[in-house]
Formats: C-alpha cells, sequence, structure tokens
C-alpha cells in the first residue's frame, strides 16, 4: 500500500489565542427624514450593504412612517386654543354690536319722545300766553274805558259831583296822617305811569305810595314785594283809609296801591290808564297791610 503523506505546516505560537480583534461586518446605512406639519409622513432611508474586504454594491431599502412629535401636538392644542379665543371674541363683539343697535334705536324713540312732549309743552305755553295776553288786553282795555268815562264825567259835572262826593267821603272818614296820605294820592290822579317812575308828574305803583307816605314821614321799602309785608296784614273786610292794597302773594306782590275809603283805591295802573281812582271790584287786591 501506498502511504499517504500529509504536510504538516507548523503552527503559530499564538494560534491557540482568540484575535483581539473586532470581527469584520456588514456596512449598514440609515436615513431618516422627519415631518414637520400634521400628517406629513417620515421617511426612513435604510441602505445595507454586505461586505468583505472587497466592497459589493449597496442595497437601499424605504420606509414611509407617519411620525408626531411633541412639539407638534404643542403646536396643535395652541392653534386650537387660539382658534376657540377668536370665536369668543367674534361673539363677544357681535354681542356688542347688538347691544349697541338696541340702544342707539331706543335712543332715537327717547328722542322722538321728548321732541313730541316738548312740542306739547311749547304748544300749552304759547296757548297760556296768548290767554294771558287776551285777559291783559281786556284788562287794559277795561280800564282805559273806566278812565275815559270818569274824564268825560268830568268835563260834564255828573262824573265831578261823584268824584267830590267820594273825596269828600273819604276826607271826612279818614284823619290825621291817613288824610295826608289820601290827600296826596288824589292828587296824582291823572299822572302818566312810567316803570320806576317816582314823581312828580309820573309814576309806578311802588314809587306812589312810597311817596305818599313820605308825606307823613313814615319811609317804606321801593319795591311793591317789600311793601305787602311792611306793616300788619289786615283783612279785606276790615278796611281802613290809608291802607296799602296788594296784588299777589304777601312779600312777592306785583302791584300795589292806597285804599282811600268808601270801597275806593288809589294806583299808579298801568302806561294805558296812569294813576286812577277806582272801585275795588275794578282789580280786587289780594291782601292788605296797615302802617299807620
Amino acid at each position: 500500500m501506498e502511504e499517504l503523506l500529509i504536510p504538516v505546516v507548523p503552527m503559530s505560537h499564538t494560534a491557540h489565542i482568540r484575535s483581539h480583534r473586532k470581527p469584520r461586518r456588514s456596512a449598514s446605512t440609515i436615513a431618516m427624514r422627519a415631518g414637520v406639519a400634521g400628517g406629513v409622513l417620515s421617511t426612513l432611508a435604510v441602505a445595507g450593504a454586505s461586505g468583505s474586504a472587497v466592497a459589493a454594491e449597496p442595497v437601499t431599502q424605504t420606509l414611509e412612517l407617519p411620525t408626531l412629535t411633541a412639539d407638534l401636538a404643542a403646536q396643535v392644542a395652541q392653534s386650537a386654543d387660539v382658534t376657540q379665543q377668536a370665536a369668543a371674541s367674534y361673539e363677544l363683539q357681535a354681542e356688542r354690536d347688538a347691544a349697541a343697535a338696541k340702544a342707539a334705536k331706543q335712543a332715537k324713540a327717547d328722542l322722538a319722545e321728548a321732541k313730541k312732549k316738548a312740542a306739547e309743552e311749547k304748544k300749552k305755553a304759547e296757548e297760556a300766553a296768548r290767554k294771558a295776553a287776551a285777559e291783559r288786553a281786556s284788562r287794559t282795555a277795561e280800564r282805559a274805558t273806566l278812565s275815559a268815562s270818569a274824564d268825560t264825567g268830568s268835563s260834564e259835572g255828573s262824573g265831578s259831583v261823584s268824584s267830590s262826593s267820594s273825596s269828600s267821603s273819604s276826607s271826612s272818614s279818614a284823619t290825621g296822617s291817613a288824610a295826608a296820605v289820601i290827600a296826596f294820592v288824589q292828587a296824582q290822579v291823572g299822572d302818566a305811569y312810567v316803570s320806576g317812575g317816582t314823581g312828580p308828574n309820573s309814576w309806578d305803583c311802588s314809587g306812589l305810595v312810597q311817596a305818599a307816605f313820605k308825606q307823613v314821614n313814615i319811609d317804606l321799602p321801593r319795591v311793591s314785594q317789600a311793601q305787602s309785608t311792611a306793616g300788619t296784614q289786615v283783612g279785606l273786610d276790615n278796611l281802613q283809609p290809608g291802607d296799602i292794597l296788594y296784588w299777589g302773594g304777601a312779600g312777592s306782590a306785583y302791584h300795589v296801591g292806597v285804599y282811600v275809603g268808601d270801597g275806593m283805591f288809589v294806583g299808579a295802573q298801568n302806561s294805558s290808564t296812569g294813576v286812577v281812582q277806582a272801585p275795588l271790584s275794578y282789580d280786587p287786591p289780594s291782601g292788605a297791610v296797615r302802617v299807620l
């Protein structure tokens, strides 16, 4: 038989020790691409290549996976909050606009109602003014007629007797200071009426009364309001010659005169009649004060 000869290869003295080097591995490359907004897909690219000492051709594989990062979730939540706030703001603005429109409508209605009431009040005031003017005109005409009648009667003689009789009766019932006051005012009958007049030929009502009482050294206030409270209040059914008559309220009188007796008085009435002597029924007074 033939012998088989096997060559023996000498072994290294380190052959039994494992190599400290890491074994060669296949090279792999992984690429990831992340999306940014919801629904954007991230791409995972994996490239692998098996290699040996001599490089082989690489193999690439691509996977599409959905990705939702924490930042993106926060952005979505914040966007939802902003949308909700905007909706609430729009709703509030709509409510304010509706309230403003309602207020404007109500203000317009109130203004129309106020104008209507003002027009009614103005109409009432104008009507009252017309009535007052008519009454004043009527009283002025009546006084003018009375004055004209007195002048006519005096020129014919019959009125003169009546006037003398009244004066005589008044003079006979009045004595002392009262007689002097009465004599003074009767002497001014026929003089003109002038607002603010204090004589000697033109008077207003309180100017005549003040001048009459000055004849007996009594200083009265200048205006009718003060003269109506200058003495003791007396009733119209208890008058004496020389009492001061007033028209209006005590302390707020608008006219004064002097009672001369027998239901007659003398006063500076107005620019149409001047100073006249007339019965109390001609222009009934409101009250009287006594200073004598």
